[in-house]
Parts: C-alpha cells; structure tokens; sequence
C-alpha cells in the first residue's frame, strides 16, 4: 500500500473537514428537534424492534455525516463535533428558557388512582407500560399510587402513597393540578 493508498482511508481535505462537521451539526440539530417534537418517550424503554430502528437511524447519520468515502480523520471530525454539540447544549440546558424549547416537560399520567387516559394518548404510552412500571415499583393496587410522571428523560416515576408529596416536587410538571390535594403536601 502506498502513501497516497493510505491518506485515501485516514486523511481528509480541509473542505472535507467543514462538510463532515456541518453535516454533523445540521443531524445532531435535526435528531434533537425529532426527539423533542416525538416526545420523551421515543428513547426511553426500546423494545426490541425500537432497538433495531435506533441502529438503523444511527447508521444512516453516521454514514450521512461522513459523506461518500469515510476516512478515520473524518470520523475524528465528526466525534469532536458531536461531543462538543453536545457540551454546548448542556451549557445551553442550564437557562430555564433554552431548556425548555431542548426538553420535554414531565407529564402526570396518573393522578392517585386514576389513569389519565388523555395524557397516556397525548405522549403514546400504553397500560401495559404503565402497569410495568406499576410493577417494578411494588406496587399491587392502584390506591397506593399517589402519582406517576413521566419524566423528561422518559422514563417512569412512580410516587406511592403514604407520606405526602410535597407540592416543590410537582412544580414544573404538566398535569400536576390533576393530582387529588388529599395526596399533597400542605
């Protein structure tokens, strides 16, 4: 293998460089507004065929974002522009107002005993998910169910009854007037 062989598969030219980069950008852009748009639940709790789309989606992007011949460099390229998107955003994420527009906000779906059935609609969660996550937090009736949130990481939590739950811990969840005042806090 010659010299110019192996600066085909490692190298890259400069205007390479800013494509790979503004390629990654403009996906890593694009993938944060999807999910945002999708909800919090579009990466929490993949079964196994969600798991074989996620791979798909990652490489379609990677290969999108290395262009027509990935070289090793473009690959470095492309890493730093993601981890350094992602540094930004997380500088970003501690403003309330920019945090807001890049997450979801928590969701009630279930207010003491009672499943919303609106919300569960509204952000594409079964029963079935519900009652799993039910499950795996002992619980083996809905009365000991205070409230469950959907988190904005998408997952599940589940507050039982039995102590209060102090209203601070509700603030910035959607559907919390839902919650019955009995289960709260004073």
């Amino acid at each position: 293998m010659s010299a110019s062989d192996l600066w085909d598969y490692i190298g890259i030219t400069p205007v390479g460089a800013l494509s790979v980069a503004l390629a990654a950008a403009v996906l890593y852009g694009a993938f944060v507004f999807a999910t945002r748009l999708l909800g919090q639940r579009v990466l929490a709790g993949l079964s196994g065929f969600d798991l074989v789309v996620v791979m798909i989606f990652g490489a379609v992007l990677g290969r999108a974002t290395l262009g027509p011949w990935p070289t090793l460099t473009g690959g470095l390229v492309a890493l730093v522009t993601l981890l350094a998107l992602e540094a930004v955003v997380g500088q970003v994420r501690r403003r309330p107002l920019w945090n807001a527009l890049i997450n979801n906000q928590p969701a009630v779906l279930m207010a003491g005993p009672v499943v919303l059935d609106d919300q569960l609609e509204k952000y594409h969660i079964t029963r079935d998910e519900l009652h799993a996550a039910l499950r795996r937090t002992g619980v083996r009736h809905p009365g000991e169910v205070a409230v469950v949130v959907l988190e904005a990481t998408g997952t599940l939590s589940v507050l039982r009854t039995g102590e209060p739950v102090d209203p601070a811990l509700l603030a910035d969840v959607r559907g919390a007037g839902r919650v019955p005042p009995e289960l709260l806090s004073r």
